[in-house]
């Protein structure tokens, strides 16, 4: 198949990118700034307007749209407003150029992310009876504009004018890899110094998906017609911030990590140039629509998760293991 990733060139797009080639896909780029990835062809674009990367969607099997400003910074004002911007630009011109493509792609995965479900900690979220946030009382204001943000950025991509086209909104928990720019090393690094304890009590719950899983839920979506709309890309067992820490402290080798109250997760934060939602928020998410259609992970415990991804990060290595069929499960 040939796969058009925009935004390809990321952490997420490079672990991706790199599994689809040796998978046998063609993989073609778009990007604003050309990194040179092995193996992988890439086309330059702005993200905002239709342009000579057209030609490639035109006759493509597939897109998948990765492209938005990274959630990895301080939520002000102009950092909110740059991650819809990104994303709902990003996804308006993918539509259009498949509307005026002679050839359409069959199928477009359109990025989006497990945070438009509801601040919760009484029952998961899933697709069908999952509750959108926004709304939830106690919680900081500006947790609604990140809500407004996925909804804004799924709503383009449901209503372009693509009926030849597949569409599904891929609702992606935090994705755990060992290489520079994923999560997992920022939460590792915090372990291993001592910091990685419980924080506000440890209530909130982690919503989290291995990177093998990630890849072999692509290549599930990509091979299934029948499923279209949002999906959940989570791991089936979402568990509570104080033990998921626990966990991944036990596969650091380090018993104990410094608890942090709301107020210092603001300074840690602040320090970090990140924003606290990602850590106060609790996302419960389950991928329901996935396991009905016999989707099976390969890591759907967070203990087994943990343990493969410190190997791989005491081992150096970067990319995703060796992926096992979206049909096949390790564990």
């Amino acid at each position: 198949m040939k796969i058009v990733v925009p935004g390809g060139s990321g952490h997420l797009g490079q672990v991706l990118g790199a599994a689809l080639v040796a998978a046998g896909h063609e993989v073609v780029v778009l990007t604003r700034r050309p990194v040179g990835a092995s193996g992988i062809r890439e086309v330059v674009w702005d993200g905002q307007t239709l342009g000579a990367w057209v030609a490639e969607v035109d006759g493509a099997d597939a897109v998948i749209n990765l492209a938005g400003r990274s959630v990895g910074c301080r939520y002000t004002e102009d950092n909110l407003r740059d991650m819809m911007n990104s994303r709902v630009d990003s996804a308006r011109v993918i539509g259009q150029a498949i509307a005026e493509a002679e050839r359409p792609p069959a199928v477009w995965l359109q990025m989006s992310t497990a945070t438009i479900y509801a601040h919760r900690f009484d029952a998961a979220n899933d697709e069908r009876t999952g509750i959108i946030g926004g709304t939830e009382p106690d919680v900081p204001d500006y947790w609604a504009f990140s809500v407004d943000i996925a909804r804004t950025w799924e709503a383009e991509q449901e209503h372009a004018d693509t009926p030849y086209t597949r569409r599904v909104a891929l609702r992606t928990a935090m994705v755990m890899s060992p290489g520079r720019g994923g999560v997992y090393r920022v939460l590792r690094g915090l372990a291993r110094l001592g910091l990685g304890g419980t924080v506000a009590g440890g209530r909130q719950y982690v919503s989290w998906i291995h990177d093998q899983d990630l890849i072999r839920a692509v290549l599930f979506l990509l091979d299934h017609p029948e499923l279209s709309g949002p999906v959940n890309l989570a791991a089936p067992n979402p568990l509570p911030h104080a033990e998921f820490m626990r966990v991944l402290r036990r596969a650091c080798g380090r018993p104990f990590g410094l608890p942090a109250t709301r107020w210092m997760a603001e300074l840690g934060a602040f320090a970090l140039r990140a924003d606290t939602e990602l850590l106060l928020k609790s996302r419960r998410v389950v991928p329901t629509r996935l396991l009905e259609a016999g989707f099976r992970f390969a890591f759907p415990d967070w203990a087994v998760a943990a343990a493969e991804l410190e190997s791989r990060a005491r081992g150096g290595s970067q990319g995703s293991s060796k992926v096992e069929s979206p049909n096949s499960c390790q564990r």
